[in-house]
């Protein structure tokens, strides 16, 4: 496997623990496993790399894009985590609704409504204010 360069990893492993927090990314990284390390460093250069480029896609951007790829391909628990997400994203709830409805209409109500049902399930779990 080609081993990412220092400073796109270096980037990247900020870029994801910025968006989903030292919890979770410490959890992932928990495992004492070389091969699970190594597998975690290859997701996090190739996928947060492509956060952590800049470009013309903002932050929210790329979260839009994010969720709205994961309830297409019925990846619901990356989509709960990127739901979770969206205080760090600038996402907001009315915007994630709206998603839903585009979700439906272009992908089918299948997908619509399993991730509908998932981003329930993600505000069932948030603290009431």
């Amino acid at each position: 496997m080609t081993e990412p360069d220092d400073d796109r990893l270096t980037a990247a492993r900020a870029m994801r623990r910025a968006m989903l927090g030292d919890a979770y990314v410490d959890a992932q990284q928990a495992d004492p496993d070389p091969v699970q390390q190594e597998f975690q460093d290859y997701v996090t250069a190739m996928a947060w790399g492509v956060w952590a480029r800049g470009g013309a896609l903002s932050t929210r951007d790329r979260s839009l894009l994010v969720l709205a790829m994961t309830a297409a391909l019925g990846r619901m628990g990356e989509f709960k985590l990127y739901a979770r997400a969206r205080e760090h994203t600038g996402v907001t709830d009315a915007e994630l609704d709206e998603l839903l409805f585009q979700v439906a209409a272009y992908c089918g109500a299948p997908a619509g409504l399993s991730a509908k049902r998932a981003l329930l399930a993600v505000r069932a779990e948030e603290p009431e204010d």
